[in-house]
């Protein structure tokens, strides 16, 4: 399918002989709609209020209530009760229980609507957190969900801006270019001229994720040990880490703060390759937000980009190196990469938007996230348990020497193609026993960091399946030492000998593969030592 390219200025803009005025305060693109230099931002005055105030009472949200809003339990205990009881009496001693259950909770989360849907998106991205069968089913759970009605759009948009809406608009397309859980965004033209994308907060899911979230907390409790879908999160916790993921969403104040902060880190890192969409300087509320319109090539349109000159493994390296900078140096970065959100423009670079998942890390957990990186890189395996420890997967007080022995970290790295499925099955069984033995769990940071790993590695399979992973690991971390070395080695107090790359160590860890196997791996021949492992993981001893 061919992509849409970047169109030309519209005739309210800026002059685009002239270099923006504002690209000190983010990575913003070249044609510039408006300024947001010396521009007092109202909106955003009221941001740091809005965090404190989420953090204060985010607790309550969670807290499981003596009673739940009975009307939404009502029909939530109808749908997740009826997929319960259907799957027990007819599948739950069959050898495909779990998947079938899996199955069964990703079309009710469907039905039950919007807030369900995201619960099932962010189960997506937990690989080892969850039995794949349901990490797989929550994969299809559609991310498109139908759209709210165009006079209910105007109505929001309407009271939200204070005005008209010709008012306001030029034009505005009745059509969404995208219906989301959350949200939904139209394109529009400003009376002004300046092509804008207006994203609008789908009417009454404020209240319905509320509602939403005091049904889980009080039914969350019910769950534990009931259903053999948790392996390191159990139902309570999950609740927890969704509350705190999904809550932000609904404040599009907090969304323009987040493309604000994370252009801003990239500038400072002088990483050019990502653009991010300049916020409306006015026109932002709780529930609407206009934004520069970008465009550029659909995230899978592999074909139109190399037919545009479009370095497709550039992109890859590119889109590595950001997002490791913006978290470990910055605590900052974009915690929902996915197609969607996401696409290259004619000249190479990634333009990203939606930003309602940013993560934000405390500056422990930053040293937390360097630490891990650094101790991976160095194939440091107590440095990497300690990482994890310091960022909340563990409890403080945890024996690292003693989880090391039991996941059996302090010995020779193991090549799981040389496993039969039960010796398989019975390692990752051991491992999952020990880990909720100490008390493992998934906080969110970590969860959004893994997420979009998940991303990336597909990312990989779309745009550069012939990239060489040893290569492509080997260019991060000489970028990481060449750019960052001082900065990284003062803050982590190490050395230089500290600081070099164990590529033995790197086979290891991405392809279970001994130091004298093979000088490279490239990301197909990865997928199938996966597709190998999975196979017998299934039961199958396929060779």
């Amino acid at each position: 399918m061919s992509s849409q390219i970047a169109q030309d200025a519209s005739t309210g803009a800026a002059d685009r002989t002239t270099r923006p005025d504002d690209l000190d305060l983010g990575s913003f693109s070249d044609n510039q709609p408006w300024s947001l230099h010396d521009r007092e931002l109202t909106w955003r005055r009221t941001v740091p209020i809005l965090r404190n105030q989420q953090a204060r009472f985010l607790p309550d949200l969670t807290r499981r209530p003596t009673l739940p809003p009975l009307a939404r339990a009502v029909v939530v205990g109808q749908h997740l009760g009826g997929t319960l009881a259907a799957w027990y009496a007819l599948d739950r001693r069959g050898s495909n229980s779990r998947r079938s259950l899996s199955k069964r909770l990703r079309v009710a989360a469907e039905t039950l609507g919007p807030t369900y849907i995201k619960l099932a998106q962010i189960i997506s991205a937990g690989e080892g957190v969850f039995p794949a069968e349901l990490v797989d089913e929550c994969k299809k759970c559609r991310d498109q969900v139908p759209a709210v009605d165009y006079q209910d759009v105007v109505a929001v948009v309407e009271k939200e801006l204070g005005k008209p809406l010709h008012a306001i608009f030029k034009s505005f397309d009745p059509t969404p270019l995208a219906a989301a859980s959350i949200a939904q965004v139209h394109g529009a033209v400003l009376r002004t001229g300046e092509e804008v994308v207006v994203k609008v907060q789908r009417p009454g899911i404020d209240s319905l994720v509320r509602r939403d979230l005091r049904v889980l907390s009080w039914l969350a409790p019910f769950l534990i040990g009931r259903i053999p879908v948790s392996a390191l999160a159990n139902p309570p916790a999950l609740v927890e880490l969704f509350a705190e993921t999904i809550i932000e969403e609904l404040d599009f104040r907090l969304e323009a703060a987040n493309i604000l902060d994370v252009g801003k880190v990239f500038v400072e890192l002088g990483q050019d390759g990502f653009v991010v969409p300049r916020p409306h300087p006015d026109l932002v509320t709780k529930r609407v937000l206009v934004m520069e319109r970008l465009t550029g090539f659909n995230f899978n349109d592999v074909e139109g980009m190399r037919a545009a000159g479009v370095d497709t493994q550039a992109v890859i390296k590119t889109g590595m190196i950001g997002f490791l900078e913006g978290a470990f140096l910055h605590g900052v970065f974009h915690g929902d990469l996915h197609g969607g959100n996401l696409f290259v423009m004619p000249d190479g670079r990634t333009a990203l938007m939606d930003f309602g998942i940013t993560g934000r890390l405390s500056e422990e957990e930053r040293m937390a996230f360097l630490r891990m990186m650094m101790s991976a890189m160095t194939n440091d395996m107590k440095g990497q348990v300690a990482a994890l420890r310091d960022l909340g997967a563990l409890p403080k007080d945890t024996d690292l020497d003693a989880v090391m022995s039991d996941l059996k970290l302090d010995g020779p790295p193991l090549d799981p193609t040389t496993l039969s499925p039960d010796e398989l099955v019975k390692e990752m069984q051991g491992v999952i026993k020990a880990l909720l033995g100490y008390g493992a769990r998934m906080p969110k940071s970590l969860m959004l960091y893994i997420k979009n790993l998940i991303f990336i590695d597909g990312a990989i399979a779309t745009l550069a399946p012939e990239l060489d992973m040893f290569s492509a690991v080997t260019d991060v971390a000489t970028h990481f030492a060449t750019t960052h070395g001082p900065t990284i080695a003062g803050q982590l107090g190490l050395g230089e000998q500290e600081m070099e790359l164990d590529l033995d160590g790197i086979k290891a860890n991405i392809g279970g593969l001994s130091p004298d196997s093979v000088d490279s791996l490239t990301y197909e021949e990865l997928k199938e030592r996966r597709a190998l492992i999975h196979r017998r993981l299934s039961g199958r001893n396929v060779e």
